[in-house]
């Protein structure tokens, strides 16, 4: 059985005053616990890992895991503005995610380094969330699902075994902070293809592979979302700013 993991990725927004809200917020109302199965994590920039950290063990969240929004594709070096998985590892970080459309567009990142970066992340001990999805052009061309699971081959050809260690995020580029959201049935159906996509590498590892949601996810929807066999949980951005709505999601 998959767990439910629903990743609050706050993309570059914060400040130590609302950070310190948002937590004590979360720490209430989960206080009272959640369903069982499930997993939360929450990906603040860089500079806030260590007063994230720091708060997550003052307030014992167990239930509450740290992640990072990127990583470099490189251990160590002459990469200034770069941060290596072994500084996110040792700040405290269990997740990273990779290969964001957000990267992908403004970074010109492509498939083979968002997989050096998964590398990396998976060397250090911690669990690479992979990003992937068309933009709107494609997908009113017909090849959405090409694309995408394009996009999951290119993955398996690098990492092999190792992806059964790794959560797929699939976010169609044009419902991301656009208010525009998919059918649950859309999104069931993609995941759905990249499961089977998965499944020409390895069945097992199909089935064990955790792959989340990320476009738009948000109260009013992340029920009928997170009821769908293929759907494992959300990538959530602008809702997981507002620590009622990030609850209420991780409830749903």
């Amino acid at each position: 059985m998959r767990p439910l993991i629903v990743i609050g990725n706050w993309k570059m927004n914060g400040s130590l005053a609302s950070n310190q809200d948002w937590v004590k917020t979360v720490a209430r109302g989960m206080e009272s616990g959640m369903p069982a199965g499930r997993k939360f994590v929450v990906c603040p920039p860089f500079p806030y890992l260590s007063q994230c950290a720091g708060m997550i063990k003052e307030h014992s969240l167990a239930f509450l895991s740290l992640g990072a929004q990127d990583v470099s594709a490189q251990s160590s070096g002459a990469y200034t503005g770069e941060v290596a998985a072994s500084m996110l590892k040792e700040m405290g970080c269990s997740y990273v995610i990779v290969g964001h459309s957000e990267c992908r567009l403004l970074h010109h990142e492509v498939d083979e380094v968002v997989a050096a970066k998964a590398l990396e992340v998976l060397d250090n001990g911690m669990t690479p969330v992979i990003c992937v999805g068309e933009t709107a052009d494609e997908r009113n061309s017909g090849r959405a699902q090409e694309i995408v699971c394009g996009q999951v081959a290119k993955q398996v050809s690098v990492l092999q075994d190792r992806l059964a260690d790794c959560l797929i995020a699939y976010e169609p580029v044009w419902a991301i902070g656009t208010g525009k959201v998919a059918s649950a049935q859309v999104v069931q159906d993609m995941h759905r293809a990249i499961r089977l996509q998965l499944a020409e590498f390895d069945e097992d590892v199909a089935s064990h592979v955790g792959i989340l949601y990320g476009g738009s996810v948000k109260p009013d929807n992340a029920v009928e979302l997170f009821a769908m066999p293929d759907i494992d949980g959300g990538l959530v951005g602008g809702a997981s700013l507002n620590p009622q709505d990030f609850l209420a999601i991780c409830q749903a």
